[in-house]
């Protein structure tokens, strides 16, 4: 779910802002640098679009873009990529416990993390810890015990 209480450091986002934000990251990660053509690749949208979205968040302070170069996070959008990284991250932990196939979970994932209460993410991630320390539990209630 869109972050809903923004701070000044962590501005309000929408989902289409996070998945940019999160493919950004990824490609840095990956490659070192985001160029407008990788983003657009990654995202299956059109550059002109890609181009749009991130002048868009230049100009709101969650990235650098600069023509023909590429885009760097800014340290406020750095923290919303770390969250948004995070809430991936446990939702995959969550229903890999339950035993869903990674083909489910990727997909389930993409409906779910841009989506979900904080009251919920918070309540998700204290049952996948206690789960990941007790997985006896899941035996109990008939679930297979997958780890991942």
């Amino acid at each position: 779910m869109p972050d809903p209480t923004p701070t000044p450091q962590t501005p309000r986002t929408s989902a289409t802002v996070e998945d940019y934000l999160e493919r950004i990251q990824e490609l840095i990660k990956t490659k070192g640098y985001a160029r407008v053509v990788d983003i657009a690749a990654g995202l299956g949208i059109s550059q002109a679009s890609v181009t749009n979205m991130v002048q868009r968040l230049d100009a709101e302070g969650l990235l650098k873009y600069e023509k023909y170069r590429g885009t760097v996070l800014t340290e406020s959008g750095e923290e919303v990529a770390q969250k948004i990284a995070h809430r991936h991250r446990l939702l995959e932990d969550f229903l890999g416990l339950l035993g869903i196939d990674e083909e489910s979970v990727q997909r389930d994932i993409e409906g779910m993390e841009h989506h979900i209460s904080p009251q919920t993410f918070q309540a998700i991630e204290q049952l996948t810890r206690y789960l990941e320390k007790h997985p006896e539990v899941l035996s109990k209630a008939g679930l297979p015990l997958k780890r991942r």
